[in-house]
């Protein structure tokens, strides 16, 4: 395992994992496996659920479970870092640079975790503006 993932993954266990858990009612819920992106590992049980709350077009809070490897781990924990308290549209222009230079590292383990978890985000905010220009959310 890469030394940065290492590194950090530690901080994480020291800190307590700081956005692990779920919310109630999120405005946009991620599921990997209902996605059919399998970026967690490589076990058939591994899967990410992320859970964002909405309000004012403003990432309000960000909370996720997920059954991963530690890269993985430290991949949405750095996202839920990166896009608490952003607006909907600076959150769509997160990019794989922030990731690794929040991480440490570019490595191949790093960039398909990252790959993985921007195109599930990409998904879940599409779905987001569809419903929002629809009506279908508050």
């Amino acid at each position: 395992m890469d030394e940065a993932v290492i590194r950090y993954y530690r901080r994480m266990l020291k800190a307590g994992f700081e956005h692990a858990g779920s919310l109630r009612d999120p405005s946009i819920m991620l599921d990997s496996v209902g996605e059919g992106i399998r970026f967690c590992g490589g076990h058939p049980a591994d899967y990410m659920h992320v859970y964002i709350r909405v309000r004012n077009s403003r990432v309000d809070d960000i909370k996720y479970l997920c059954n991963c490897d530690p890269a993985a781990n430290v991949v949405v924990e750095v996202l839920c870092n990166l896009v608490k308290g952003r607006t909907l549209e600076e959150v769509s222009g997160t990019t794989e640079e922030m990731f690794y230079h929040a991480v440490g590292s570019r490595s191949e383990e790093v960039r398909k975790k990252t790959r993985g978890i921007l195109e599930l985000l990409g998904r879940g905010l599409t779905r987001y503006r569809t419903a929002s220009q629809a009506g279908f959310t508050a």
